[in-house]
């Protein structure tokens, strides 16, 4: 076995993941969803896992949550804003205006107003809700500033609601604009940013960042680069030891934090029961030939088994449901999306969890 690193984890403390249920009392927000309209459930379940709890869908790219970690939402893919929630009104200027007039709140100093109208699905113009809603706060003593406000209010009209809150916190954009083509050793079939690290807080969700996230099938480390970057502990391993040095030398370029990868086989892992909080593969794709000494199903199986000895929690990506083998395997079968990358190509995405 090939070590590209200093020194494989073979047990690693466990993470108390902390209390996200809503207290008396506990603010609540509302959250900018990302991505298309297919994309809702998965998004939702993504912040609900990784920083918010109680999250609801009240509208076309937008929900509501309380007990929100607020330091964990720039680690978010596929949630774009997360704002304290002043008041809910019917899709209106006019009946925002309303409701933010009726609103109590203690804030004073200069603030600046941002509309959308999410998608185009309401009938609201966002520039005349600017107007009319900055009037409303320079009436209750606040001046504007649209380049460096203390406070910003955000007002999102969809189809027929406005939801209108604080600006809280908001993802990191930056990430995205990575491209795997970017890494240091690429192949093609990479993986998009967004899409790993959505997959590495569905899988590691609460015990972020303190985690430990391990990707037996690591490829070229897309998954681990995600997991390093929002700050838990990536190891890897690959059956190729072209891949398992090229993951290796893309870990180096991107993580200041520790991370380890080795050449081994997914359904023999060199770690003991419980010895990471997470794992996160990408089964390969429409290869039905032996991978490894492996026929494909004996491998995801295999695979399956090992990650349900060393973790309790999982997210699979495949190219098919491998629902059966999951239970099989014994897990517990959380959520499961179909997600079409391109014309030829569905991920099917397995949310798991040990019982």
């Amino acid at each position: 076995m090939d070590d590209y690193s200093s020194q494989l984890p073979h047990r690693c403390p466990k993470i108390r993941h902390p209390d996200l249920r809503p207290s008396p009392g506990s603010a609540v927000y509302y959250l900018e969803l990302a991505g298309e309209a297919d994309d809702e459930a998965f998004a939702a379940l993504e912040a609900q896992r990784a920083a918010a709890s109680a999250v609801e869908r009240v509208a076309p790219g937008l929900a509501t949550a309380r007990g929100v970690r607020l330091d964990r939402v720039p680690a978010l893919a596929y949630t774009r804003h997360v704002s304290e929630l002043v008041g809910r009104a019917a899709a209106s200027v006019s009946d925002a205006a309303a409701t933010l007039t009726a609103a109590s709140f203690e804030r004073s100093g200069t603030v600046a107003v941002r509309a959308r109208n999410v998608r185009g699905t309401a009938d609201a113009s966002t520039s005349e809700a600017e107007r009319t809603l900055g009037g409303v706060l320079v009436d209750r003593g606040f001046d504007v500033d649209l380049d460096d406000p203390d406070h910003e209010l955000r007002v999102c009209f969809s189809e027929e609601i406005c939801l209108l809150g604080w600006a809280a916190a908001e993802r990191d954009a930056a990430f995205g604009s990575r491209a795997p083509t970017d890494r240091p050793f690429f192949q093609p079939g990479s993986m998009a940013p967004m899409d790993a690290r959505a997959y590495v807080n569905l899988a590691a969700g609460a015990s972020l960042p303190d985690a430990t996230v391990l990707d037996p099938m690591c490829g070229t480390g897309g998954l681990l680069i995600e997991a390093g970057l929002v700050g838990a502990r990536a190891v890897g391993s690959d059956a190729q030891r072209k891949m398992a040095r090229g993951a290796a030398q893309n870990l180096d370029y991107y993580l200041s934090s520790p991370w380890d990868v080795v050449r081994g086989d997914a359904t023999e892992l060199p770690l003991v029961d419980d010895a990471v909080d997470a794992v996160v593969f990408d089964a390969p794709y429409g290869r039905q030939s032996k991978i490894a000494g492996h026929e494909l199903a004996d491998l995801v199986g295999g695979a399956l088994t090992e990650a349900a000895r060393v973790a309790p929690a999982c997210v699979l990506v495949a190219d098919r449901s491998w629902e059966a083998a999951a239970r099989e395997a014994g897990w517990t079968v959380t959520a499961q999306f179909e997600r079409r990358v391109h014309r030829s190509l569905v991920r099917y995405v397995h949310v798991l969890d040990r019982p």
